[in-house]
């Protein structure tokens, strides 16, 4: 209707540019691209030093999505803005920013998105940003805009490569093998209204080894940033119920375990492409019903925190190429280390164990050869009714100075450190009487020794390696020892680095008193005091026993046979060395600590 009213008064020659504008407008809101255009062009032609034309040809190009010809208009509008004699027209002026500035902010958007992504592109041209453009809304678009959502899987039989894919349209593939799935997974990306998506089968290029390199080291970073994960389980067939996730292979494999820690949004799918359990939440790690049956895990941090346990979650996953066990965890520890397939499994975990090592501070025990297991195993611990009860009884044994001195004695251990590629280890040390080999076939590439140690149990230590039987009677060059791999979180001490700020945590100053001044009133005994010498004297005590009652239970040893140059190897056992001090009370058989140079 208005368009027609306007349009009247332009044939009975009434017509202005202000008319023009208002049918122009009209048009616009109608969607008509092009006759808006044209009015607006009869605007620019009837009043060329105004800005209005040019902010209507520029809202009627970006419409049919001419955008340059409307950054050019745009340009113009901001020029005639500049320029009016107007002071109120030149004010706003104020409210637009040039396409420049406009480039600067978003460039700086975009920076900062993608130092989180892989994508490659071309920074825009320098310049100084606008200083008021506020840039919540710029980044909220960009963010948007390079959202990405992430495939995890099981690699399947002939997967599509980079050079597979590249300069094609995925959808144009044949849609036979594991290109479905591919396709089957982009669909379900774009569907979700998102327009990036990633496989690790494609999305890398396996024959760059810069590129890899880069990809592994940032894998962790990828995932944690997308928008969301999608798995699929194409061994858990359609309308499965609970439980059948936890049986899938998916949650066996070193780099899934990965993929799952860092995703914030995970969506399970089933062979056929349906949303496991039919959950159509958004988030299934906001499913606890769904959660039990995969790690447990929802809020993770990578870093160094809790290192033993991080390795013992790992050490049932396998990984096709041996080395990916270690470069698997790289993002769970938040470390960057140099990616060299062939160097076997044994040399990534070392690599990565002594990173571990040196940034953390903490000795981790690993058991097993090249073909085994080769990541610590946490024992059970005592309850703390168990670990009281024991105390109780170690009161009447255990005299107070020596339970002092011995947790003293642990207490100025220094840490665990490598260097010259040797790992210097504190350990408490127990020195092996007896090794005796028992009876097996003569094939047998395994042998399995009868092991006696200074006030340890006895136990069985099964090997590849040749260890020389020898006795206390006869003894042999060679010095064989059992350690424990000393770890100060036995101490039980606050650990300051994860307490609250100290500003939120005290009182203030101005509230405290001096001590013994008239306003103190309080019943707190005198520093000094005999009671209170007591009270320390009752605490230490107590927390060398309960120290005492924890190394007397079972934990995983190393077996260490000393070399010539006095530097010990460690002899590879068939499986965990679990070793028991024999008598808990007998304090002096565990006072034998030491730092030892290990190969």
């Amino acid at each position: 209707m208005a368009i027609d009213l306007y349009s009247a008064a332009i044939d009975l020659d009434y017509a202005s540019d202000t008319i023009f504008a208002s049918r122009s407008k009209a048009k616009l809101g109608k969607l008509l691209w092009e006759d808006a255009l044209s009015d607006a062009h009869k605007v620019i032609e009837l009043h060329t030093s105004s800005h209005v034309g040019y902010q209507l040809k520029h809202a009627a190009l970006h419409g049919a999505q001419r955008y340059n010809e409307a950054i050019e208009a745009f340009q113009m509008m901001l020029a005639n803005l500049d320029n009016a004699h107007d002071m109120e027209i030149r004010k706003l002026r104020e409210q637009y920013v040039s396409p420049t500035e406009a480039e600067c902010i978003i460039g700086k958007a975009i920076d900062a998105q993608l130092d989180t992504t892989r994508f490659v592109y071309s920074t825009p041209p320098p310049g100084s940003c606008h200083p008021d453009l506020r840039m919540e809304r710029i980044a909220e678009v960009v963010a948007t805009y390079f959202s990405c959502v992430m495939l995890s899987h099981r690699w399947e039989g002939k997967e599509l490569l980079l050079q597979d894919i590249q300069g094609k349209v995925v959808y144009d593939l044949d849609p036979i093998g594991t290109t479905v799935k591919l396709q089957t997974f982009c669909k379900i990306a774009r569907d979700a209204g998102y327009l990036w998506a990633w496989s690790d089968t494609c999305c890398i290029d396996q024959n760059n080894n810069v590129e890899l390199q880069r990809s592994v080291n940032s894998m962790f970073a990828w995932y944690r940033h997308a928008a969301l994960t999608i798995v699929y389980l194409p061994d858990v067939p359609p309308s499965s119920t609970s439980g059948a996730l936890a049986n899938s292979v998916w949650n066996t494999r070193g780099w899934t375990f990965q993929e799952f820690l860092a995703s914030k949004a995970i969506l399970f799918y089933q062979k056929d492409w349906s949303l496991y359990l039919d959950d159509r939440s958004p988030n299934h790690k906001e499913s606890a019903a769904i959660m039990q049956e995969s790690t447990g895990l929802v809020a993770f941090r990578p870093g160094m925190s809790g290192a033993r346990e991080r390795l013992q979650w790992a050490s049932t996953r396998v990984t096709t190429l041996q080395e990916d066990v270690a470069y698997s965890l790289f993002g769970i520890f938040g470390v960057h280390l140099p990616v060299i397939y062939g160097e076997k499994k044994q040399n990534a975990l070392g690599r990565l164990l002594q990173e571990i090592v040196a940034r953390s501070g903490t000795s981790l025990p690993w058991t097993g050869s090249d073909d085994h297991q080769t990541l610590p195993r946490t024992l059970p611990s005592l309850s703390e009714d168990e670990i009281q009860t024991q105390v109780s009884s170690l009161r009447h044994t255990v005299p107070v100075g020596f339970a002092s001195t011995f947790y003293t004695l642990l207490d100025n251990t220094s840490a665990p450190r490598f260097a010259n590629c040797r790992l210097h280890l504190p350990c408490i040390t127990f020195r092996v009487t007896e090794v005796r080999r028992r009876h097996s076939p003569a094939q047998e590439t395994r042998f399995t020794y009868g092991v006696k140690a200074d006030g340890l149990c006895d136990l069985l230590i099964t090997t590849e390696e040749t260890v020389t039987q020898f006795s206390r009677a006869k003894p042999t060059r060679q010095v064989f020892l059992l350690v424990r791999p000393w770890d100060r979180q036995l101490l039980e001490l606050p650990d300051f680095a994860e307490q609250p700020a100290l500003a939120d945590d005290v009182e203030n100053i101005g509230d405290w008193s001096e001590p013994g001044s008239p306003l103190d009133d309080s019943d707190e005994l005198p520093s000094g005091s005999p009671v209170e010498e007591e009270l320390d004297g009752s605490e230490s005590h107590s927390r060398a026993l309960r120290l005492i009652v924890r190394l007397g239970q079972p934990f995983g040893a190393f077996l260490l046979g000393q070399q010539r140059g006095g530097e010990y190897k460690r002899m590879a056992s068939d499986r965990d060395i679990v070793a028991q001090v024999r008598d808990v009370a007998s304090v002096h058989s565990m006072m034998d600590i030491r730092t030892l140079e290990i190969l």
